[in-house]
């Protein structure tokens, strides 16, 4: 809070006194915390912030706003914002009670208006937002978030930040198509199983299983293009249809994360596999 000196003087048979220095330091009553209900981040997630306000003083404070930065960070000439107010998530509690506020993320930032606090009360603003396509992603990636309280009796602004980290994990995807869909008795048929990881981390360990029905019969297997066999690398039941792979046999990096120096935006480049199966219906 403010730091203030104040200093007096004397004047006498034109000669001036001056005395010694005092410092003293305004004392907020208003204290405020801010907090997300989540500590890390994907692409496309839905943050819960939780901005708590209390009053230690005989007096009420009214018409106070807040602005929230939504984590704006610059890349190169720009200023981006990884963050886009969720509308309609507002909620605002007075000491206990739902009370009306406004939320208008119209410009570049959010700013929330109404709020009071009551003499010995407090004062709890919930509201979400979901991570957009200027979010950082790269492991160890961080959104800091800033809020900024302002208003009649603050001696001076009161600013709050929470940082999220963006999740160190593989993203793990697979899809499977048929080709060609329409086919009679003892034709052949290719079964495409592709994995992607769109995670920030490599995956190893990775097990495919199906069943096929109809039961496959005298199959190939190519993987990323690479003929496999049995059972180094896979093992198939003729009886069941069952089909799975080998223990070690699939791995993939994290994918390519890019932001482009322009328009700020975060692209993710997924890591891929493929695995085809041929065979006799």
């Amino acid at each position: 809070m403010p730091v203030f000196t104040n200093q007096a003087s004397l004047t006498y048979n034109d000669v001036v006194i001056d005395s010694n220095i005092v410092t003293g330091e305004i004392i907020g009553a208003l204290t405020a915390a801010k907090t997300a209900l989540t500590s890390s981040y994907q692409q496309g997630d839905t943050v819960t912030y939780v901005i708590s306000i209390t009053n230690s003083s005989a007096s009420a404070y009214t018409g106070l706003t807040i602005t929230d930065d939504l984590g704006a960070y610059t890349v190169g000439a720009l200023t981006v914002r990884p963050l886009d107010y969720v509308d309609g998530s507002l909620a605002y509690y007075s000491s206990g009670t739902l009370t009306p506020a406004s939320a208008d993320a119209g410009g570049d930032s959010l700013v929330i208006t109404g709020i009071g606090v009551p003499a010995g009360g407090n004062a709890v603003v919930i509201y979400q937002a979901r991570v957009n396509q200027f979010a950082p992603l790269a492991q160890d990636a961080q959104i800091t978030n800033t809020a900024v309280i302002t208003g009649t009796g603050l001696a001076a602004p009161i600013t709050i930040t929470d940082t999220i980290t963006a999740e160190s994990a593989p993203q793990l995807s697979i899809t499977k198509s048929l080709s060609p869909e329409t086919v009679v008795d003892n034709s052949e048929v290719t079964y495409t199983l592709t994995i992607q990881n769109t995670g920030n981390a490599p995956a190893e360990g990775i097990v495919v299983s199906d069943v096929f029905d109809p039961v496959l019969s005298n199959i190939s297997v190519t993987y990323n293009g690479v003929p496999w066999t049995a059972p180094a690398n896979y093992t198939y039941n003729t009886g069941t249809g069952v089909f799975q792979t080998a223990g070690g046999q699939i791995s993939l990096p994290a994918a390519q994360i890019t932001q482009d120096p322009e328009t700020g935006v975060v692209s993710i480049t997924p890591a891929t596999a493929v695995i085809r199966i041929t065979g006799t219906i």
